[in-house]
């Protein structure tokens, strides 16, 4: 028999009474109005141009001395309900006798509009990756150095996804 489908997938591995007050507040459909509070407004880049300025910005200010970032986009074909809110690719190619590298950041078109502090802890998350390939500790103190309040973002950003989840509508617009 398989196990039960855990009621938030989304927060997995978090505290137990952290898990009874969100599932709490996601029954009285209060989950969009916390975050509403907590993050009034969505960023301004719609654009993967601008998605690129941003990430190049980040790491230019932080991983000053790591790979260099070919392409960030935004990408329509991320499946946020698979729990992947970004992905970090790289990939080799031999060009003339040479060995060169391409490293992509793709993130899920639903982070177009949502607060820049959703999409500044994805965007580090996907940098991250740029040194630390595995999500072991010394990946998540890199990405607490470029943003300290990074799980916090991260455990508001799985919020959202919950709210989402249980038929909430998303919650910043044009």
């Amino acid at each position: 028999m398989l196990p039960a489908p855990h009621p938030l997938p989304y927060l997995q591995g978090y505290p137990e009474p952290l898990l009874a007050q969100v599932a709490a507040l996601a029954d009285g459909d209060g989950l969009g109005g916390l975050l509403l509070r907590r993050y009034p407004q969505a960023h301004a880049m719609r654009d993967d141009k601008s998605l690129y300025r941003y990430a190049a910005e980040l790491k230019a200010r932080h991983l000053r001395h790591a790979a260099p970032v070919n392409k960030v986009v935004f990408d329509s074909k991320i499946h946020v309900m698979r729990h992947a809110l970004g992905l970090h690719t790289a990939s080799a190619r031999v060009q003339g006798g040479r060995l060169s590298a391409r490293h992509e950041i793709r993130v899920a078109s639903m982070f177009k509009r949502v607060p820049e502090e959703f999409l500044r802890m994805i965007v580090v998350h996907e940098l991250a990756h740029l040194r630390e390939k595995d999500h072991g500790k010394a990946f998540y103190q890199l990405c607490e150095s470029m943003e300290p309040r990074y799980h916090q973002y991260e455990f508001d950003t799985r919020v959202y996804l919950t709210h989402l989840e249980r038929g909430g509508e998303p919650l910043w617009r044009d």
